[in-house]
């Protein structure tokens, strides 16, 4: 797992496949998504944490969740839709996979491993305000699964987008391999009018897009 700032009180987590972030607020930690199973030790380690918050439900986000809550007994959030799968009650979503992501989804799908399900203690939705980053408000961006969310940290111009948005060469691209790209579309727009300071996707880089002091 490598470590990296990406402002003051913002870590990214990168592992080899996938990224989590962690937000710090005085000794208290929040986990935006877990990675590929396996991590949890090494998240734990970076101190208190509070809460666990987790934008979907595929097995490169939630792969730690669950042994990282039993180590910290830190609760999981998750969208009401995606609660069923993270839990194991129900199937994911199925893909609906365009001609020109086939080659990409058909290389990497095979080496994500099977998560192990998780609890989710607390179910979020459109409007609530989590209690981290001076109010991070929970946004429902259907599209690349259909309850995938985003945060938005407004006091500190800060946004997580799970797998809606990601980067490529500097600049903003559509998530692939999606359950509903006309949806995600609609929820891409939706993130990009926030116009934060800095967007924290979950492939690629993280985007600083603003002036904020770093």
């Amino acid at each position: 797992m490598e470590i990296i700032e990406v402002v003051p009180g913002l870590r990214m987590l990168r592992f080899p496949i996938g990224q989590a972030y962690v937000w710090q607020d005085g000794d208290a930690l929040t986990v935006v998504d877990t990675g590929t199973t396996g991590h949890a030790a090494q998240i734990a380690a970076l101190g208190r944490i509070e809460r666990i918050v987790l934008t979907h439900c595929h097995d490169d986000h939630i792969g730690s969740a669950a042994e990282l809550r039993e180590l910290t007994g830190a609760p999981v959030h998750a969208h009401p839709a995606e609660a069923p799968v993270i839990r194991g009650d129900a199937p994911p979503p199925p893909f609906d996979i365009p001609p020109e992501e086939r080659e990409l989804f058909d290389r990497i799908t095979p080496g994500v491993p099977l998560a192990p399900r998780s609890p989710v203690d607390r179910e979020v939705d459109e409007g609530d305000v989590l209690d981290f980053g001076g109010g991070a408000r929970v946004l429902s961006i259907p599209g690349h699964t259909p309850g995938s969310i985003a945060l938005h940290l407004p006091e500190h111009g800060i946004l997580f987008t799970g797998d809606t948005v990601a980067t490529w060469d500097g600049a903003t691209i559509p998530g692939v391999f999606n359950s509903d790209r006309p949806r995600l579309l609609d929820s891409v727009r939706r993130l990009l009018d926030l116009a934060p300071d800095v967007l924290c996707v979950g492939h690629g880089e993280p985007l600083l897009t603003g002036n904020r002091p770093t």
